[in-house]
């Protein structure tokens, strides 16, 4: 048998209000159409579901019985459409984000303190991934990556301009084996190498010249996947690193790396999120691509 959801409906009104005029003003019905659509919903059932009389009305054994599960079922139903109704409207409610770990250093972990000062109410979820990740296959708002090449059900929006990239090292390590001063250089040294978490693929160190960009297939006996450990083993003078220029500028002012062959290096695109056409809308979303923009 099909739930009489309809019917149910005004039967828990009736029971609510006490009557069935008053059940019919607040399901801005007929008086008529109530007490229809309750005997149809005895009929449908066979049994009586209220006991009348001239001054009032109250359930039958039966009806007590459908009150004790219905009720409790359309309240649960009622909140579950209110909560469709305004999710993703208000500034409260998850926001499951997927981002390179370079991402959340550089750029959103400086702002976590003040959006959740700000939005007590938002959930924050991050995923650190290099992989572009399946945006609705795996349940995420929004995601973060280099340049705008992304799906074309897919909306990009720029948050920061290009990045300038940099090759550092130790000053220990530079004293140790000497200043390369030319990309072909790289060949003589140590180099530490960063491994794709998504593909597998050894990341290229680019540079330019007059007549365009090329790929010197460095060497060395560290990979990582992660760019903190890359700038780590940078550190501890294991050998010289390739990474974004903003995200070594502690190490850089301090004294721990030296950045070098920077006229020989080119700019990566800027910062882009990524996130379904739907989700334009969806304020939590807005609300931390605007601090974003803010804090930038």
């Amino acid at each position: 048998m099909r739930l009489p959801l309809a019917t149910l409906e005004i039967f828990t009104a009736i029971a609510r209000h006490g009557s069935l005029r008053a059940a019919a003003e607040a399901l801005a019905l007929k008086p008529s159409t109530v007490s229809h659509q309750l005997k149809s919903l005895e009929k449908q059932l066979g049994t009586a579901l209220f006991i009348r009389t001239t001054r009032s009305i109250s359930l039958t054994e039966a009806g007590r019985a459908l009150m004790r599960g219905a009720g409790p079922a359309f309240d649960q139903l009622s909140e579950a459409v209110e909560s469709a109704r305004t999710s993703g409207h208000a500034a409260r409610g998850t926001l499951r984000l997927a981002m390179p770990e370079f991402v959340y250093h550089l750029f959103v972990a400086p702002v976590l303190n003040s959006f959740c000062a700000a939005y007590p109410d938002v959930e924050v979820e991050l995923s650190l991934t290099d992989a572009l990740s399946d945006i609705l296959g795996e349940e995420l708002h929004a995601g973060f990556r280099l340049g705008d090449r992304i799906a074309q059900d897919m909306v990009a929006v720029r948050l920061t301009p290009a990045l300038p990239l940099t090759v550092a090292a130790s000053p220990d390590y530079l004293a140790r084996h000497g200043t390369p001063q030319a990309p072909r250089d790289l060949l003589e040294h140590t180099c530490v190498r960063y491994r794709f978490q998504s593909s597998g693929h050894i990341a290229p160190w680019l540079f330019k010249a007059k007549d365009g960009e090329f790929t010197v297939e460095v060497q060395g006996n560290l990979i990582t996947n992660t760019l903190p450990a890359s700038v780590d083993m940078a550190k501890r003078g294991l050998g010289l690193v390739y990474t974004f220029r903003d995200y070594i500028a502690d190490e850089v002012t301090s004294g721990l790396l030296s950045p070098i062959l920077l006229d020989h290096l080119p700019d990566t695109p800027g910062i882009f999120i990524y996130f379904p056409r739907e989700y334009r809308s969806m304020m939590p979303l807005r609300l931390f691509m605007e601090h974003l923009k803010q804090q930038a």
